[in-house]
């Protein structure tokens, strides 16, 4: 245990650097996405504005670089840091820019990869680091970071569908609402099919989505296989990150903890 408690010790700096970066992709993707709640609560931007929103998301990136400096292993993990900031941000525009149409399912993973995946394999891997693990284990416990990710992301797009909003805190199916290319929708867009080419027509529609427009899309979408189709995608990507959480061969608690948190991702409500 008190190797336990020095490894846990030794990897704070990580755990604080990687949440504060995590909030501050959320305060400047609320901006983005225009969404006035936040798990329930009032965005940063909805209440104090869009400078303000960007002013603190910018300076919680620089406090989690300052987390780490001075921190044991700061010349390895500063770096990471920084080249996982530079990833999100680039899934981020990735976003903005995805557009409708029949071949967007491969920039949508695109997107989940580097807006969400990245995060979780960058806090995998310092935290590895941080515990002493070889370059081998902490190469695997990034993947498993990886793979949590996607099927994070996956799962999280099906809520902002079908998730009920008094759980999720957002409003009900605010990114058909905002027109957004979700990975179920994506995957829907992918398909030659009358449901795909009408919820084609309907993202491209100039007119704002109402609340039939949305019931409309989200309809079309199970319509083509997509809603299922992302749900297993989801359980693909947890199976793929436990065997990779295996080949790093943890200590059987947080080994436990690991595999239990991931079958969470894909069974939550919120």
């Amino acid at each position: 245990m008190p190797g336990r408690r020095r490894a846990g010790r030794a990897a704070h700096p990580a755990a604080v650097a990687v949440e504060l970066i995590h909030n501050a992709g959320l305060l400047h993707d609320d901006i983005i996405d225009q969404d006035p709640l936040r798990r329930g609560r009032p965005a940063l931007w909805a209440t104090q504005g869009v400078p303000a929103a960007i002013l603190a998301g910018d300076a919680l990136f620089f406090a989690a670089v300052q987390a780490l400096v001075g921190a044991p292993g700061a010349d390895v993990s500063v770096p990471v840091l920084l080249d996982t900031v530079q990833v999100l941000i680039e899934g981020e525009y990735r976003d903005v820019l995805l557009e409708t149409g029949a071949d967007r399912e491969h920039e949508a993973l695109q997107v989940a990869a580097g807006k969400t995946a990245v995060l979780l394999a960058c806090a995998c891997e310092l935290g590895a680091a941080a515990g002493g693990a070889d370059p081998e284990r902490v190469r695997h416990l990034r993947a498993f970071g990886h793979h949590l990710g996607i099927a994070f992301q996956c799962a999280d797009d099906l809520l902002g569908i079908w998730g009920d909003p008094g759980t999720t805190g957002k409003p009900a199916r605010s990114d058909l609402r905002h027109r957004k290319v979700s990975l179920p929708v994506a995957a829907a867009m992918a398909q030659d099919s009358p449901p795909a080419r009408h919820l084609r027509e309907l993202y491209r529609a100039r007119t704002p989505l109402g609340d039939d427009d949305c019931a409309r899309a989200a309809d079309l979408i199970e319509q083509t296989g997509a809603r299922e189709a992302t749900e297993r995608r989801a359980l693909d990507h947890v199976t793929d990150a436990l065997r990779h959480l295996d080949r790093a061969d943890p200590s059987p608690v947080p080994a436990a903890e690991l595999s239990s948190l991931a079958h969470l991702v894909v069974h939550r409500d919120r």
